[in-house]
């Protein structure tokens, strides 16, 4: 569900507005952080999400469309089809502020990056997540999602995802405003993954998947027409790159990259004409940098940056013209989307999305998570800051995440919770 089609905004104050430069003998550094780390974490997670000023979640018209020029209004957001296919279903890296191209591999890798799985630790990892969505509007709407990958040797993984989002219950009326019933709408999204090392450091993934929007089959968009269920058949390209020999600040350090390029499939429509609509074809690039302090602390800091690969809206065309943005291919879709913005180069850069997270590890055992999302004003306009905590215990994984309210005014993705339990096996025996 996009929740820009409903007209919400939400902006908050700059995270962090002054810059510090320390200069600190390495030695005293190290003892420090030491001695200190898990204290010194703590209060930066909880700085994190409260230095973020309550404001409200409307934004002025003068600073949209600039105050002089009335005529020329910012907000153009990127639409498409089945945007559920970008909501993450993960109780981890939704505790990140939806980063996760970069992070180390768990089951969630088939949503974020598959080309992970090649480098996870355990031979086989379950995964099972439950997220109620947009509480705030509508008491019944949840994802489910469900993920699992196996290693078949040292260079080479399969995974596996199936996500279901159920929009709750609807009672439809005819154009007389008599009840023509009650249906409860649906999307459904099946993912098979392979990846493979292509070096010691370098692994590649590709994702097969099916997708099948029910909206409201069987009613009647008007006299003629008769809704029915979308399907789109789409793929996914992903990159990643793990270096885990380095040493920063005296401490062994990993670094990870990572590139994804998803949703690549068919354009779909809910009736028999030929209008169709682009699905939420996606290019996300992320970097992770994950530092082991001693044998009980471990500290990441990692980033995302995604944009939609989808035609931008631009009223200036004619829509019967071929280059409309709803009726170009997907080729031309896609490889349009880097410069069919109206206003050039800078809104080009306006839909950019970023993503921004930490996580802590104490002991293996007990982590504690905070994140920060943006998405630009004029393109939809989602920023939210996140919390999360995990605990491992043997096999089992629990993992919690909470989107925390930042403004005056309620916005549908206030309070937004999602819980994972993951399974992780060394070898079929335990499982």
């Amino acid at each position: 569900m996009d929740l820009t089609n409903q007209g919400y905004q939400l902006s908050i104050g700059n995270l962090f507005s002054h810059h510090c430069v320390i200069n600190i003998n390495l030695n005293i550094f190290q003892i420090v952080m030491k001695k200190y780390f898990f204290s010194t974490v703590m209060a930066v997670l909880l700085g994190f999400c409260l230095y973020a000023p309550s404001t409200s979640a409307q934004v002025d018209i003068g600073d949209i469309i600039g105050q002089s020029d009335t005529s020329s209004a910012c907000i153009n957001t990127v639409f498409t089809s089945i945007p559920f296919l970008r909501i993450n279903p993960d109780g981890r890296t939704g505790g990140m502020g939806d980063v996760g191209i970069a992070t180390e591999a768990d089951p969630s890798a088939i949503f974020h990056n598959a080309s992970k799985l090649a480098f996870a630790d355990k031979k086989i990892g379950l995964g099972l997540t439950y997220t109620p969505w947009l509480r705030n509007l509508v008491p019944d709407i949840y994802i489910a999602n469900l993920a699992g990958y196996t290693k078949i040797d040292d260079l080479q993984a399969m995974g596996m995802s199936i996500r279901y989002f159920s929009l709750g219950s609807i009672n439809f009326r005819d154009i007389t405003g008599q009840n023509a019933g009650e249906y409860r709408p649906n999307e459904l999204a099946f993912d098979l993954a392979y990846a493979r090392k292509l070096s010691e450091y370098l692994g590649i993934g590709v994702t097969l998947k099916y997708v099948r929007s029910d909206l409201a089959r069987g009613q009647r968009a008007n006299a003629s027409t008769i809704v029915k269920a979308a399907q789109a058949v789409a793929g996914d390209i992903s990159l990643y790159y793990e270096n885990p020999d380095l040493t920063l600040f005296g401490s062994d350090a990993t670094l990870s990259l990572g590139a994804a390029f998803t949703n690549i499939g068919n354009k779909v429509s809910y009736t028999e004409n030929k209008d169709r609509d682009f699905i939420p074809v996606n290019l996300g690039v992320g970097a992770a940098l994950t530092m082991e302090f001693d044998d009980y602390n471990k500290l990441m800091v990692t980033s995302d940056i995604n944009k939609l690969l989808v035609p931008t809206p631009d009223a200036s065309i004619d829509p019967e013209s071929p280059e409309y943005p709803r009726n170009k291919n997907l080729l031309a879709g896609i490889f349009g989307s880097f410069s069919d913005a109206p206003g050039g180069f800078s809104e080009e850069m306006q839909e950019l999305m970023y993503s921004f997270g930490l996580e802590y590890w104490y002991n293996e055992q007990f982590s504690v998570r905070a994140g920060h999302f943006n998405e630009h004003r004029c393109k939809g306009n989602r920023k939210f800051i996140t919390l999360g905590l995990g605990l491992r215990y043997s096999v089992f994984g629990l993992n919690f995440s909470y989107i925390v309210p930042t403004s005056t005014q309620r916005h549908p993705l206030d309070n937004t919770l999602r819980f994972s339990l993951t399974f992780d096996f060394d070898d079929a025996t335990e499982f």
